[in-house]
Parts: structure tokens; C-alpha cells; sequence
């Protein structure tokens, strides 16, 4: 990452994958000493960016940003060098100090100003970015100047904007003051809660932090300034403010798509000619001559290079009579917005794949689960792409309002409608498991099911009029799949080797035509080797198996029984049955609904009594 300015100054490090994850543009970073917000896609520089070839992501990326979305991108990178003044250091992510406001952090001082007040140097550190820190001129204790710490509190809404907490105002409750005035934040106790900070200025105003939090907090505050600070806009907003704390986790949620890249032929020169057709189709209508010397110049030769440029123009021409014969374009680019469909059958096939970024292999179903487990694939080699599409802060995206277009309810990326976005790009392995439709669909006409579902869906209707938000019920076959995966994904943590965070989840459900039930549990890296085929290994027959009655023997009890097991969702409108922290929940980064949609009954027999789970004796 490097400080937005005329002359970029490094001052970190992030992962490809937490600039779409974690600290994406307009979330703020906390470094060791700085605080810093990744600015929006006009601050960067595309020109150690790689652009990669993903045709239904770009298009599912189109249809909720626009069409004049173009490119889908990497985050710019350099190789480093042992010469920390090279080019490299000055090659990053663009970002720009916030919250805006500093406070000194001696004990007798407390001192709370702004960054360019004159009052605090930035001290810079070539060799350790780590340890880059501004310094207040006070001469604390020893007689060092003691660092600049940013300060604890900012202030959102729920249309995406952020801005710094309004010091003044609120410690002289609206009331503009005359002269020069000096404001501290101080903490008095040892527990860190609101109540013992409070914010204090030279006139003798005083006033804890307590009272810009909650309900009454709302109304102390300024109306909110629409100031986008990754953008450097402000925009006529108006809405009530939040006061949030540095680093909460509600100040940004990522909106994104992610696919799984797929097979589009039998071959491998086949299907890296198909990735890249639409570089590649305007070489098909030159004379061979020419289209022989111009390969070596294209951005995909690297990945074509291995076949030799014979070859890739045979390959080159066959597709060209291929597309033409069979007249596809719209067509497909159409299917492709659709992108769980391709990907299921993709998986359900019973033929083994060996492309690189997608090889599976068929493995025999363990005879104990034969009656409800009709397939098992071994991912050995996978790739995701993700795209960062907006963001939101107070609320998640799928828990805000709906409105016709999804894009209109996501805080921007760039001032201007995105001409491309930022991607990751992982490599992986996974296994994936198929539940028999007949058996599944039987279960789901259970009475019993059926009355569980009810209740689940009552709460979570009544949870959605809460907030004004449109139910959308995944059904009970989606509750199944999701508890199902999150009891597998702690039984696959304990045996593979990586943590139960690094393991995440792709739930394939629906009813009705063309129905799907099954489950993809995988992790995946940002090297190019992808993992270690720790994963993998455990969906043989002869390890899946064990997993699989281990990991329900663990469901059925649960450490917070029976309190777990009795709960009721209608009570409080919550998102889930029984499931808890101790028996189904999983991090952020595996869940794919945000730990919602989970009940430990709809699997198996709990305490709570109860024969109508998918798997209950």
C-alpha cells in the first residue's frame, strides 16, 4: 500500500485476496501506528495491473455496474527488490490517512487535532513501513515526542458514507465557538468503554463518549455530510448518523461476485483458446503470415506459448469455424449471468476433467451414506475469481433494502461509473458432495419439516419487516445444505490441516425445475500452485465415511445444550435454529450467508426432542 500523494510513500502490506475481503476500497485499514483508507479506483494506477480472463464474471459484473465495465483487474504489484528506493517501493495500493483526526498519546497530554494542524510530523521509515507514525512536538514523558494515535471514533450512514467524528461540535453540543479552542481525549478508568472517554476542550466543556452512542448518540450528532473519503466527494445526504469505533466491523461490508472457472473444452489448448477468444478472434481474420508474428505480442501468449504458434493457429482457426457454424455470441454470454447453473454442472458430471484449473475425478459414494449421497467429486484443481463490486457500511448487502438495481444500493468505487474493477484471483481444491433429489425432496414434504420451516421462515420474515427489507426465503433445502456444510467444514478442519477459517463453502440449492442439492466445501490460495491436496484427500471413500458419521454424531450435542437445542427462533426473530457459536457457526471468511440460515434439528436429533432431520435414526 502507498500513500496517496505526489510523492507515494509505502506504508504496508496486504494479500490480494483482503483487498476484496477485508480492506477493500473505502474501508479503513489499521496499520501498527497509522490508520489509513484505500482510496477509490481514479487514485490508481493501472499500469502493473494484469488483466484477467473471466467472461461470466465480467458479465454478471456488467449486469450489476453497467455495460461499460470492461476489464476485470489485479490489484498493482511489482516484485521486490533488495533496493528499498527502487520502483517496486512506489508501486501499491493507493491510500489516504483516516480518520483524519490524531490524538497525542503521553497521558498528560491527550492532545486531539486534526493531522494538518501543525501540531504532528510524520515521521517516515524507508526500511520498515511498519513502523511509519506521526509525533506530537509535546515532549512527553522522557522528553521523546511520543506518538500520534488516530483517533478511537467516526461516524457513518447507512448510504455508505464516513467521516470523521465532529470533535467540536459534539463537546460543545452544536454550539459554534468563539476563538481559539484546544480539545483532549481522555480516558479515565482501565476498562476502555465509552463511559470512562471523554472529550474535553480549553472552555471547560466536557462530555463523555457514552452520550454520541446508541439512540441518544443519533440525536446529539450533525446530519450526515455524504462525504465518500475514498472519493474525495461530499454529496447532499442529510440521514441520520452512527457513531462507530475504529475498526468495527460494521463500518464496510464487500459486495461481490465470485465464479469458479470452468471447463469450456475437452483439451487444454482448446480451452485456453475459448478463455481468451475475444483477444484472440480478431488474429482469426488476418492472413496466416501475419497472425503467425503478431501471436508472440498478445498478453495471453505466455499462456499459449507452451503449444507453439503452429498449433495455436490450427486452434485459432477451428474455433473461428466453430463459433461461426454455430452462431453462438448473445446466446451464452446470456446463460453465463446465471452463475451457479454452469458451475453444478460442471460438478455433476460423471466424466473426469484435467484442465488446469479444473481437475476433478469421479470417487465412489461410502457405502454408509448410499442412501442419501449420490456423488462424490475430488476437486483437485480449482480456480476462483472474485471482483469487488461496492461496498456498505451499518448494514451487510443482502440484509439493506431492495431497489431495482442492486448496484444503486452499493457505496461507489470510483466517482464515475467503473470502467473495470478489482479481482482476486485463488487457486485451490475441494470436494464436492451430491444428496439424492428423491430422498431430499421427500424430506422436504415431511409434516413435520414443513412446520419447522414455517417457523424459521416466520422469524425470518418478521426480522426482515424490521429493517424494511424484502424476504427472500432460501427454503428448508438450503437450511439442510448450509447446517450440513458448516458440521462438515469443523470435521474437515480437525483432519486436514488447515484451519476451519481457510475452508469455505459453495451451497448449490434449489427446488423445483432443474433442482440442485449439494455442497462444495474447498480452500484455495493466491499462489499460482494453489494448495497442498490436504482437502482433497479426505473425500475418499475411506476417510468421507468416518468424517461423515463423526461429524454427525458431533451435531447431535451440542456444549450449550440445552440452550442451544431450545432455541426459538419466533421469540427473538433470529436468522437461525439451533446453531451457536459452539456447535455450527463459522467464520466470516467460510460462510456464505453470514452464519444465517442454520439449524442443527433440520440435521439430526437434538435434546430438544424432535424426528424430522435429514439424518435423525
Amino acid at each position: 500500500m502507498t500513500t496517496a500523494s505526489a510523492q507515494p510513500l509505502r506504508v504496508g502490506e496486504l494479500r490480494p485476496s483482503q483487498l476484496l475481503h477485508t480492506y477493500g476500497i473505502g474501508s479503513v485499514a489499521d496499520l501498527p501506528n497509522l490508520s489509513v483508507m484505500v482510496m477509490g479506483l481514479d487514485h490508481w494506477n493501472l499500469e502493473n495491473t494484469k488483466i484477467l480472463t473471466e467472461d461470466r464474471l465480467l458479465a454478471a459484473t456488467k449486469r450489476r455496474l453497467g455495460q461499460q465495465v470492461q476489464t476485470l483487474r489485479t490489484p498493482p504489484y511489482a516484485p521486490e527488490t533488495t533496493d528499498v528506493y527502487g520502483a517496486w517501493a512506489r508501486v501499491g495500493v493507493p491510500v489516504t490517512l483516516f480518520p483524519r483526526w490524531l490524538r497525542c498519546s503521553d497521558g498528560r497530554c491527550n492532545r486531539l487535532a486534526p493531522a494538518n494542524s501543525g501540531l504532528f510530523e510524520l515521521l517516515p521509515h524507508t526500511y520498515s513501513p511498519e513502523k511509519i507514525r506521526y509525533v506530537h512536538s509535546c515532549r512527553g514523558s522522557g522528553g521523546n515526542r511520543p506518538s500520534a494515535v488516530p483517533a478511537r471514533f467516526l461516524i457513518a450512514c447507512a448510504e455508505g458514507h464516513l467521516d470523521d467524528f465532529p470533535w467540536s461540535y459534539f463537546v460543545h453540543r452544536g454550539v459554534e465557538p468563539i476563538g481559539e479552542h484546544t480539545l483532549k481525549l481522555q480516558e479515565r478508568g482501565t476498562t476502555g468503554e465509552a463511559a470512562n472517554i471523554f472529550v474535553t476542550c480549553s472552555c471547560d466543556s466536557s462530555r463523555t463518549m457514552a452520550e454520541a452512542i446508541g439512540m441518544r448518540g443519533e440525536s446529539e450528532l450533525p446530519g450526515c455530510r455524504g462525504r465518500h473519503p475514498h472519493l474525495d466527494t461530499f454529496q447532499g445526504c442529510g440521514q441520520t448518523v452512527r457513531t462507530l469505533a475504529l475498526g468495527a466491523t460494521n463500518s464496510w461490508f464487500a459486495a461481490q461476485l465470485s465464479v469458479f472457472s470452468l471447463p469450456k473444452a475437452e483439451e487444454p489448448l482448446e480451452q485456453a483458446i475459448r478463455d481468451n477468444w475475444k483477444m484472440l478472434s480478431l488474429l482469426a481474420h488476418v492472413p496466416a503470415e501475419a497472425a503467425l508474428m503478431l501471436l508472440p505480442t498478445q498478453v495471453c501468449w505466455p499462456q499459449l506459448e507452451p503449444f507453439g504458434v503452429g498449433e495455436v493457429w490450427k486452434a485459432i482457426r477451428s474455433e473461428a469455424d466453430r463459433q461461426a457454424s454455430h452462431q453462438q455470441g448473445d446466446a451464452e454470454d446470456i446463460d453465463e449471468l446465471d452463475l451457479a447453473t454452469p458451475e453444478w454442472e460442471a460438478f455433476t458430471k460423471r466424466t473426469r476433467s484435467q484442465l488446469p484449473d479444473f481437475t476433478t475425478k469421479p470417487e465412489p459414494v461410502p457405502l454408509a451414506a448410499s442412501g442419501w449421497l449420490k456423488q462424490v467429486v475430488l476437486v483437485q484443481r480449482l480456480r476462483e475469481v472474485a471482483a469487488l463490486t461496492g461496498f456498505t457500511r451499518i448494514d451487510a448487502p443482502e440484509w439493506r433494502p431492495q431497489d431495482d438495481n442492486d448496484a444503486d444500493r452499493l457505496a461507489p468505487l470510483s466517482v464515475e461509473p467503473p470502467a473495470w474493477v478489482p479481482c482476486a484471483e485463488l487457486r485451490g481444491e475441494g470436494v464436492f458432495l451430491r444428496f439424492d433429489e428423491k430422498r431430499i425432496a421427500a424430506w422436504e414434504r415431511l409434516p413435520e419439516v414443513r412446520r419447522r420451516e414455517s417457523d424459521l421462515r416466520g422469524a425470518y420474515a418478521q426480522w426482515c419487516a424490521n429493517r424494511s427489507v424484502d424476504p427472500q426465503w432460501p427454503g428448508a433445502r438450503y437450511v439442510l445444505l448450509h447446517s450440513f456444510s458448516h458440521m462438515l467444514i469443523r470435521e474437515f478442519a480437525l483432519e486436514c490441516g488447515y484451519g476451519a477459517s481457510g475452508i469455505g463453502e459453495r451451497i448449490y440449492a434449489r427446488s423445483g425445475d432443474n433442482p440442485m442439492a449439494g455442497v462444495l466445501l474447498y480452500t484455495a490460495a493466491p499462489d499460482s500452485e494453489g494448495t497442498l491436496g490436504g482437502l482433497v484427500t479426505l473425500g475418499q471413500q475411506g476417510r468421507l465415511g468416518p468424517l461423515l458419521s463423526q461429524a454427525l454424531d458431533a451435531a447431535r450435542l451440542c456444549s450449550s445444550d440445552p440452550l442451544c437445542a431450545e432455541h426459538d427462533p419466533t421469540v427473538h426473530s433470529r436468522l437461525h435454529g439451533a446453531a451457536c457459536h459452539a456447535c455450527l457457526f463459522a467464520a466470516e471468511t467460510s460462510c456464505e450467508k453470514g452464519n444465517h440460515f442454520l439449524d442443527r434439528a433440520m440435521l439430526v436429533e437434538t435434546l430438544a426432542g424432535g424426528t424430522f432431520g435429514f439424518f435423525a435414526s
